[in-house]
């Protein structure tokens, strides 16, 4: 800690907005490229002016924008300002509260909208929203008010806030030691074989693509990750899962599905907002569409979350009921399974 306590007091309060550490396996880059694939909507220019101002750290030494990024560099981009993402505003968010104590708040996010604010997103998300809607709520080590945990934005469903400092240690304590119950429903491209199964394979960043999640089977990268699923449904091209989480890491659901080559049905950034299963019928890639329109988004709703009341030792369950987007994209996949079933019995 004396190092950082020492750069900032040397570079006049320069305020860190981004920091990345280099993947073991990283091949030497130039710094200003690597960014670029880290941060969304980042210019080349505006990274190279960044450090022509000495604003680009490697190693806690600037750099130019020339430099090798190598494997287990720590990059940092620091500026004289604090991000926006510090500058927290409450806003008058309307939240769909399931339950609500003096400890904790349990919402249900709808999709669309961002958990915290970050690049890009600096109001509109469910953190302005509670920090409007509740004074003091305790911070995490990421300055981020009253989350022990997430969910993606284009995701729906349910999350526990802390509204103390004590439930969220303790909270905290319960993710990390996995004694949660997350529950998730899922929409997946193709016909899952097996009616129950696990996913196991550690969880890293894309060395391909850095705004993606890779599954690294091996272990040579990233964190442990286990998804255990049950099938519900199957819909002849598409199959409707439940996914129970072992293990809580960024994007799990959707890279461990498609690892195993069953993408979530219109996830954009994992592609499954392609045909990925069916005919090739103009008819039928005009029903696909038809059902991207009814669900912008990948399929994916945090249906069920289980926790232990920090104050009263309660082992606590909520659901919330699968949201219309989705609703209604299953009931036109029932209607076409229904229809090809009487087809092929013709």
């Amino acid at each position: 800690m004396e190092e950082n306590q020492n750069l900032e007091s040397e570079s006049d309060d320069l305020y860190e907005h981004y920091k990345f550490t280099a993947s073991e396996g990283q091949e030497p880059l130039r710094v200003d490229k690597f960014l670029m694939n880290f941060i969304e909507n980042a210019t080349r220019n505006k990274v190279q002016q960044a450090a022509k101002a000495g604003n680009v750290l490697v190693n806690e030494v600037a750099v130019k924008s020339n430099h090798k990024v190598k494997p287990k560099d720590i990059v940092r981009v620091v500026l004289a300002y604090p991000p926006a993402e510090n500058l927290l505003v409450a806003e008058d968010i309307p939240l769909d509260i399931v339950f609500e104590d003096d400890t904790v708040i349990v919402v249900n996010k709808p999709a669309g909208m961002v958990v915290h604010p970050g690049h890009g997103n600096y109001s509109g998300t469910l953190v302005n929203g509670l920090i409007h809607h509740i004074e003091n709520l305790p911070t995490n080590s990421n300055e981020r008010p009253g989350l022990v945990h997430r969910i993606d934005k284009d995701t729906s469903g349910l999350l526990v806030v802390a509204k103390t400092e004590f439930a969220m240690a303790h909270l905290s304590k319960q993710f990390f030691d996995r004694t949660t119950e997350r529950l998730y429903y899922a929409l997946v491209w193709g016909n899952i074989e097996d009616d129950e199964g696990t996913i196991e394979g550690n969880i890293g960043r894309s060395l391909k693509n850095r705004l993606q999640m890779a599954v690294f089977p091996d272990g040579d990268f990233g964190k442990h990750a286990v998804t255990h699923f049950k099938v519900l449904e199957r819909l002849t091209y598409v199959t409707l899962v439940q996914c129970k989480l072992e293990t809580g890491r960024t994007h799990q659901i959707r890279a461990h599905f498609k690892h195993i080559g069953h993408t979530l049905f219109n996830d954009e950034r994992y592609g499954g907002d392609a045909v990925l299963k069916g005919t090739t019928f103009t008819k039928y890639k005009q029903f696909v569409q038809n059902c991207f329109k009814v669900l912008p988004r990948q399929a994916l709703h945090a249906k069920t979350l289980g926790f232990t009341h920090p104050k009263t030792g309660e082992f606590m369950q909520f659901n919330t009921d699968v949201p219309s987007d989705m609703v209604e994209c299953l009931e036109k996949w029932r209607t076409y399974s229904e229809h090809s079933k009487d087809v092929e019995t013709e």
